[in-house]
């Protein structure tokens, strides 16, 4: 029974049928009660009606609530997005609030299983001492590296590397998106070409001045490769491409490459930054 715990009842769990306090809510779900009136203040979470003494009167459905909200926040939803799902909750049956809770938890639970599943094929590997440098990679991954056949260059190992994070770090179903964009080049021979002569160019910087000449042209290409091929209709805004964000991935290159691909960056994010207000000109004149 969720009453029954190693330290006996929870506070307020014996409370669904009389109500319970602030307090007693805020225990039971983990949080404080600065948080719990946070989340009225916010209207993320709805005001229970209050007792003859202005207390307020918590049931099993505000419980529910507050822990809907606190896992949406820790899956990365801000207080509005939790507040408009929480809005779509009012009009569901507790049952069907349940479930859908209940379908969430059984999903991590197979994503953990999965996990580590993962983990412990790259354990066995590295316990035998045959674990490569490819073998934390996804499928996904591995499979494109197969097809695109990236050329032996400096500049080359470096990309490879951020793929290798973007591979660990992405979510569905955007990394799903991502890949299949990527296969989409590599199956194409002349789009192959151009990345290696992107390296070949970024090679011939290695030991380059920041100032040198040659940067800008190949930024500029770099830029408008990426805009067009990688980047479009990927729904990104220009915050994921501020070139501050990119500096502890430039440690791997020699300064004039740095400063090439700082550069490309710079350029990517505005012409996003243009798109983005061009767009909201155009529906400002619509509307």
């Amino acid at each position: 029974m969720v009453s029954a715990g190693a330290g006996g009842p929870r506070p307020g769990v014996s409370g669904f049928t009389r109500g319970m306090r602030i307090g007693e809510l805020a225990a039971l779900l983990g949080v404080s009660t600065r948080t719990v009136r946070h989340y009225h203040q916010q209207g993320v979470l709805p005001e229970p009606p209050r007792l003859a003494n202005g207390y307020r009167h918590y049931g099993m459905r505000d419980a529910v609530a507050l822990a809907r909200v606190r896992r949406l926040v820790q899956l990365g939803l801000s207080l509005d997005e939790a507040r408009d799902v929480i809005a779509d909750d009012r009009s569901r049956e507790l049952t069907e609030i349940l479930a859908d809770i209940d379908a969430d938890l059984a999903r991590q639970e197979r994503e953990i299983r999965e996990r580590r599943a993962k983990l412990a094929e790259v354990i066995g590997r590295a316990e035998t001492g045959s674990l490569g440098p490819d073998d934390i990679a996804s499928p996904d991954l591995l499979a494109f590296l197969r097809v695109v056949g990236l050329p032996e260059s400096k500049a080359a190992a470096w990309d490879r590397e951020l793929l290798v994070l973007m591979d660990g770090v992405a979510v569905e179903p955007g990394r799903r998106r991502a890949f299949v964009r990527l296969e989409s080049l590599a199956a194409d021979p002349e789009a192959t070409a151009v990345g290696h002569e992107f390296y070949r160019r970024l090679d011939e910087l290695a030991d380059a001045e920041p100032g040198d000449p040659r940067i800008a042209p190949l930024a500029r290409s770099l830029a408008d490769y990426s805009m067009e091929h990688l980047l479009a209709d990927s729904g990104l805004g220009a915050d994921g491409w501020d070139p501050a964000l990119l500096e502890p991935f430039l440690d791997g290159l020699a300064p004039a490459q740095a400063e090439a691909v700082r550069q490309a960056i710079a350029i990517i994010a505005g012409g996003i930054t243009g798109d983005i207000a061009k767009d909201a000109g155009t529906s400002a004149t619509a509307g």
